[in-house]
């Protein structure tokens, strides 16, 4: 009798291996939730800056801008290496050394055209966290009519003039980004989407934290709510600056 015991026995059956998700992480979830929540929260302030029927919501989405500004700024000290602003310094800081030989430059193919790009896209991060700051102080001062206590309506012309300049280096990345996928055949939104880049290798992002973008979006959220229930007409708030005066006396 042959006792030889079998050579691929039913319990060794290899087991597929677990399907693994493709790319490689390069923006974690909170990076993520902040960039959409302040596209959303300025399209819909600047669409809602002219006349007083959405007065209220137009403020605060404003102040909600300047919430996630905060956020940004301590997610930038306190979190990973990769969220953090020192990047995009760093990046900002190689710019005199990509310009200074351009002058030289004899051909096109001898400029580093990909430091340029990451130099552009930083610029234009920079530029959109740091116009927040005066958009947001001279909205708070036109809103509670600052403007006539010092001599005119220059404040709610700092105001708009802030507000547009934000505008066209909002336009200005996302030209930069339409233009960069179609040179590398390639969509460079899709990291803002997914947080993944095609290709193999190791997640630059190694945390996703995505209960930190869940918290993130129900403090957006909840402020809206605050606001909404603090009016008595709601997201349209009264047209008299007395009404608007009331409505700052009870916050």
């Amino acid at each position: 009798m042959n006792n030889t015991p079998s050579l691929h026995p039913a319990s060794t059956t290899a087991q597929p291996a677990p399907a693994k998700a493709s790319g490689r992480r390069v923006t974690d979830a909170p990076t993520r939730m902040f960039h959409w929540l302040f596209a959303l929260c300025f399209a819909g302030a600047y669409a809602t800056a002219d006349g007083e029927h959405w007065r209220l919501l137009h403020v605060t989405l404003g102040y909600t801008m300047a919430g996630l500004l905060g956020f940004r700024l301590l997610y930038g000290i306190f979190g990973p290496r990769t969220s953090g602003l020192g990047l995009l310094w760093r990046k900002l800081a190689g710019a005199p050394a990509w310009l200074r030989p351009l002058p030289q430059a004899t051909s096109i193919a001898g400029i580093n055209w990909r430091q340029g790009q990451n130099l552009l896209m930083a610029l234009a991060i920079v530029l959109l966290l740091a116009l927040v700051v005066p958009l947001t102080l001279s909205g708070y001062a036109t809103y509670n009519d600052w403007g006539e206590a010092l001599g005119g309506d220059w404040i709610e012309e700092v105001h708009e003039f802030v507000g547009n300049a934000l505008l066209l280096v909002v336009l200005a990345h996302i030209a930069l980004i339409a233009g960069l996928s179609v040179l590398r055949r390639k969509n460079q939104a899709m990291p803002m989407l997914t947080g993944r880049v095609e290709g193999k290798g190791p997640d630059l992002v190694p945390k996703n934290r995505a209960w930190l973008a869940a918290l993130l979006l129900i403090a957006a959220l909840a402020f809206g709510a605050w606001q909404w229930q603090q009016s008595p007409s709601g997201w349209t708030a009264g047209s008299t600056s007395a009404q608007r005066q009331q409505y700052h006396e009870d916050d």
